[in-house]
């Protein structure tokens, strides 16, 4: 197997080990087993575990950007990208049956206090995610289609925190109950 292949087999385990089981509970030898790779090949490639898990976030992170990237589309209304974002996000989360949640969530919840790079990753991830929102509430406030007054960086800024909650309690009730009263609400009394 040529090492890019090694690399990207051990990228992608992590990347659904570390969203499982989180961050600290998943051993190098945990990935380099579920990987099928030697141990000697994880640091072939990565310095440490946390520069494994740096790179695990941009990878998901880029996911989320692909599936934010209809808050873009110019084409829909911006209310429609704003429910069609979420119910993409939604659809994800029952993919996976609600076991995960966001892995910007878990690790901010995880990792915050003890990797200050990480801590900056996620911190970028969620200004990016956010100003993607923020310009479709924008572009929604223009048109007069969303009639909420606040500015659109504070509603996408709160929008983003409630949905957060609202993945913790999907989660925890292992239920889409949550998140779709949550796209409720913001459609109809946040962002009227």
């Amino acid at each position: 197997m040529a090492k890019a292949n090694v690399k990207e087999q051990i990228v992608a385990t992590s990347l659904n080990l570390l969203h499982s089981k989180g961050f600290n509970a998943t051993s190098v030898q945990d990935i380099t087993d579920a990987a099928g790779v030697p141990k000697g090949s994880f640091y072939n490639h990565f310095s440490s575990k946390e520069a494994l898990g740096l790179e695990v976030l941009q990878r998901y992170t880029d996911g989320v950007g692909n599936t934010a990237a209809v808050l873009q589309a110019r084409a829909l209304a911006p209310r429609e990208r704003i429910r069609q974002y979420f119910e993409r996000l939604i659809d994800g989360n029952a993919a996976n049956e609600f076991n995960f949640g966001c892995m910007l969530g878990n690790f901010s919840t995880e990792l915050s206090n003890q990797i200050p790079a990480m801590r900056s990753a996620m911190r970028e991830a969620f200004r990016v995610s956010t100003g993607a929102l923020a310009a479709a509430i924008a572009d929604g406030q223009r048109d007069g289609s969303i009639q909420a007054d606040a500015p659109a960086e504070e509603l996408a800024g709160f929008v983003t925190d409630a949905w957060q909650g609202a993945v913790l309690r999907a989660k925890a009730e292992q239920s889409r109950a949550p998140l779709e009263r949550f796209v409720r609400v913001v459609l109809g009394r946040i962002l009227p």
